[in-house]
């Protein structure tokens, strides 16, 4: 048996990762990554970057994408739990502006890996969370772009939060995924 169980989604490339938890009166024990565990179980990807971040409760950043240096990413987290989106951009994809969701937490310690060419956000459901993400390309501040959180034509379905929901003043003004489809950016 491997160290990684791979479930897959609705969405092609998109998967939920449980690693194996090794546990005692001590504490527990996993590996977080292993490329040749990834290879095995079908993740063949470079990761080159990795990013952590630390957000409170009723933050929602995303959904993020890059034009260039488009990146993959897998995803976790650290402390607390989010309610984490993977939203098809492959124009050509039968599943093209779907979304799939998951709760990501300390205690579940699964893992979502989103493919290149895919929007991503996450919703901070606990009082802080510490959210990691492994990624497949650099970081371009010169590229970047999203998708509005709340596009009607998406759909996703948030959990609701007993807060109000924070987003930076860049995500607020993102387009919709009609106006983006509109914009022709990339064709992939």
């Amino acid at each position: 048996m491997g160290k990684f169980k791979k479930i897959d989604t609705e969405i092609e490339g998109v998967c939920i990762i449980e690693p194996t938890v090794l546990g005692d009166n001590r504490g527990y024990f996993m590996e977080t990554y292993s490329k040749k565990e990834f290879e095995e179980i079908g993740i063949n990807y470079n990761f080159v970057q990795d990013n952590q971040s630390k957000s409170k409760k009723g933050v929602l950043r995303g959904l993020h994408f890059q034009i260039e240096n488009t990146q993959g990413k897998l995803v976790r987290v650290l402390k607390g739990s989010v309610f984490d989106v993977a939203v098809d951009l492959r124009r050509n994809s039968k599943t093209y502006g779907k979304w799939v969701g998951v709760e990501l937490t300390e205690e579940n310690k699964k893992m979502l890996f989103i493919p290149p060419y895919f929007a991503h956000g996450f919703l901070v459901l606990s009082d802080e969370a510490e959210f990691t993400y492994k990624c497949t390309d650099i970081y371009n501040p010169n590229s970047e772009g999203g998708i509005k959180f709340d596009d009607k034509d998406i759909d996703i379905k948030w959990p609701k939060v007993d807060c109000e929901i924070i987003t930076s003043e860049k995500d607020a003004k993102h387009p919709s995924l009609k106006e983006f489809t509109e914009s022709n950016i990339w064709k992939n």
